[in-house]
């Protein structure tokens, strides 16, 4: 049986990357686990996850927490919002199969925009709150 977390992050990346709205903002790039070097901007990253298991005796369910990561070189931050905004429409209350029997509920509980100096990059976070329960 694959973990949870695993199954989340595969659906996630699913969605994201066969969504065509997403397709024509991000370009050629898409969702990495981790950016390849040299990767056209503006693309997405997953970053921070945090599982908490709150299996009973006869239940087997758990809470995620996961963060998407949007980067862009424009010089105005309308392109990162832009593609917060797709990507929130896209996992929105998403009720996603996991296989294995299981589902996950998804909301957005925070999203931030803001330009990273150090990088030279504007930088946008979303994160989600994933109730991932077995079917019964």
């Amino acid at each position: 049986m694959t973990a949870p977390a695993v199954e989340l992050q595969k659906a996630i990346f699913e969605a994201v990357n066969d969504d065509p709205d997403l397709s024509a903002a991000l370009g050629d790039a898409q969702l990495f686990d981790r950016a390849p070097e040299n990767v056209a901007f503006p693309h997405m990253t997953v970053g921070r996850t945090s599982v908490y298991d709150w299996a009973t005796g006869t239940e087997n369910n758990a809470e995620q927490l996961l963060t998407l990561h949007v980067w862009s070189k424009s010089e105005a931050s309308n392109e990162t919002t832009d593609i917060m905004d797709l990507v929130s429409a896209r996992l929105r209350d998403a009720a996603l199969s996991l296989g294995e029997h299981r589902r996950a509920h998804l909301k957005l509980e925070f999203a931030e925009a803001r330009y990273d100096e150090d990088l030279s990059a504007h930088h946008g976070l979303l994160r989600f709150h994933a109730v991932i329960e077995e079917d019964g």
